[in-house]
């Protein structure tokens, strides 16, 4: 049977991760990852949203990316058809026009700052963010901690810089990692951003079974 080793890891709240509802933002270097997870430990309710298309740069380290201009969440759901696909870029409006009403949890995996400060106004009570995965070679150095308690993080620092301008007096979970950036430019490694990716999708499924 497809679940018998997660039935035998979870038990009986295995039904938990099948009846919970997931919102995925941005399906990327992160969010690919994390839909996988998810969809392998057994969540059937997943909505993702991004805009993009794949590109061949994408090949390093983007879940479906050898299907060059092809629509993202589209092609997403040829690999995992029980999800809902939504082709909607997130932005600001968007955030503050979406009902997230019919989610459990909202995952935060895209990069457009304005739209991760209004997530946070939003839905900071069920919402598990990512920072920056890029520029970084080390796996085994990502955390999961209050967007306050980060550090090291160049685009976590700006996170919390951005929502305390914004007047933000919540609190959420992020992935983050203080790993020394190893380039300037936009470099990246798929073993740390299909990890966090894996770190968020832990998290999920830890706070559903809960």
């Amino acid at each position: 049977m497809r679940f018998t080793r997660s039935k035998i890891l979870f038990g009986d709240d295995f039904s938990k991760l099948q009846n919970a509802k997931v919102l995925l933002l941005g399906v990327g270097g992160v969010g690919g990852f994390c839909l996988d997870c998810l969809f392998r430990s057994g969540l059937q309710d997943i909505t993702i949203v991004d805009f993009d298309t794949f590109d061949v740069t994408n090949q390093n380290r983007q879940i479906g990316s050898e299907a060059v201009d092809a629509v993202k969440v589209d092609h997403l759901k040829t690999l995992y058809p029980t999800v809902k696909a939504i082709r909607e870029k997130v932005s600001k409006s968007w955030c503050e026009e979406f009902d997230f009403a019919p989610y459990d949890l909202v995952i935060d995996a895209i990069d457009d700052m304005p739209s991760k400060v209004a997530l946070a106004h939003k839905v900071h009570h069920k919402l598990i963010s990512s920072t920056g995965g890029a520029k970084k070679l080390d796996p085994t150095k990502i955390e999961i901690a209050s967007i306050w308690k980060t550090r090291g993080d160049a685009l976590a620092k700006k996170f919390r810089y951005e929502l305390k301008k914004s007047g933000f007096k919540g609190d959420f979970e992020v992935a983050f990692s203080p790993e020394e950036a190893k380039c300037t430019d936009l470099g990246s490694f798929v073993g740390v951003t299909g990890s966090f990716g894996l770190a968020i999708c832990s998290k999920v499924v830890k706070e559903i079974i809960k």
